[in-house]
């Protein structure tokens, strides 16, 4: 691997001319969606135009990069589940042509995730969890007090035991944003700068065709809506698409390792503290990412309590964190759906939408990516897809 990008936007420097000429394709929405499927169409040959106010992402920036199909199942999503299962097994793959297409590292990491619970009433929630989940067919080890801490010596004496998911992953997402925009751009996908505020009829237009809120009409083949929760803003859509996004706030903290201080982490760890979830996740290069806290609101200012409450839940479980430096806490917007569920299909000829992906949105890029761009040539989804078209919303 080469350089990294600029860590601090998440985003590689890019621009396009405003006004850029018709494409086969128009993409609303820069995020890691809207750039996973723009750089995949590309691939195919396709002119592809990427537009968004900010080039950027209201939630991967915030993000923790976790890829957790097992540790994160629970009750009630088993389609989501085979979904996300489907998601997992393609991202190395594709991680692996993103860093060979950019010289950029992605900070893909293959341990699994530790689960672990802090007294006995947390182990008894793990342990029902993991049956669950035992009889989906999803691998998981139980271990002990002692086999937590033979994994990670510096959690807590008071854990009770955990569980280890081998079959989950971890990528630094502002690196894997970063290298998604640069694979896009040297691909050839144009980025204008605007915000998506309509899309036209088959009646306006001859083709695919976004207005912007400054009245520019660009035009393509086949509009793509991979906004996040914005999608449910734009114009020109059925009732049961702008009823179906919201922006669920999310708050996060960054640390960092003192220089020459040793790892206090191996693994990602997804503690259950009285009742209450937290996770810890390490990055090769020191830093380590605290998350996540859930509020159905749409603001992003961070909060003493939130700041307060991960921090009290993570040194509850890992106390070393205390010697670590804090960084950064910062607030996004998770794009929710009516049910939780990403939104990944064709609304009509010539518009496709791509969102709703909520707190999944990392792990499950490469699948819609890949999914998107079949529906750009004309392909079928992988069956896994089919409980999440926008049909469901109607």
């Amino acid at each position: 691997m080469t350089s990294d990008p600029d860590r601090g936007t998440g985003l590689a420097p890019a621009s396009a001319p405003d006004g850029a000429g018709p494409a086969d394709v128009v993409i609303a929405g820069a995020g890691v969606i809207g750039t996973a499927i723009a750089w995949r169409a590309a691939l195919r040959g396709l002119t592809v135009t990427v537009v968004d106010p900010d080039l950027g992402d209201a939630a991967t920036p915030v993000a923790a990069g976790m890829l957790a199909p097992v540790s994160e199942s629970v009750f009630g999503e088993q389609d989501l589940l085979r979904l996300n299962l489907l998601a997992v097994g393609r991202f190395p793959g594709f991680a692996a042509e993103l860093e060979d297409a950019t010289g950029l590292t992605t900070g893909l990491r293959t341990e699994g995730t530790l689960a672990v619970a802090f007294d006995k009433a947390d182990h008894d929630r793990l342990r029902r969890l993991t049956a669950f989940r035992r009889q989906l067919g999803l691998a998981a080890t139980e271990l002990d007090a002692r086999g937590c801490r033979d994994l990670e010596p510096f959690l807590a004496p008071a854990v009770h035991g955990g569980v280890l998911a081998i079959g989950d992953l971890s990528v630094d997402n502002r690196r894997y944003a970063a290298a998604l925009h640069v694979a896009a751009a040297k691909a050839g996908v144009q980025f204008v700068r605007g915000s998506a505020a309509r899309v036209l009829s088959p009646g306006e237009s001859t083709a695919g065709a976004i207005e912007l809120a400054d009245s520019r009409v660009i035009q393509a083949g086949t509009v793509v809506l991979a906004a996040g929760w914005r999608t449910g803003q734009v114009g020109g859509l059925p009732e049961s698409i702008t009823r179906a996004f919201r922006p669920v706030k999310g708050q996060i903290l960054r640390l960092r390792h003192p220089g020459g201080m040793p790892p206090v982490l191996t693994h990602t760890v997804r503690a259950i503290v009285k009742g209450t979830d937290v996770y810890l996740v390490p990055r090769a290069d020191g830093e380590l990412v605290i998350g996540a806290t859930q509020d159905e609101r749409a603001d992003r200012e961070v909060t003493a309590g939130a700041v307060h409450d991960l921090l009290h839940d993570a040194m509850s479980v890992l106390p070393a964190i205390s010697e670590l430096t804090f960084t950064e806490a910062t607030a996004g917007l998770r794009p929710g759906s009516a049910d939780n569920g990403p939104v990944v299909g064709e609304l009509r000829p010539g518009l496709i939408v791509a969102a709703g992906h909520f707190r999944n949105g990392i792990m499950l890029s490469a699948a819609t990516a890949d999914a998107v761009a079949g529906l750009l040539a004309g392909e079928q989804p992988a069956a896994e897809w089919l409980p999440f078209t926008p049909a469901r919303l109607a």
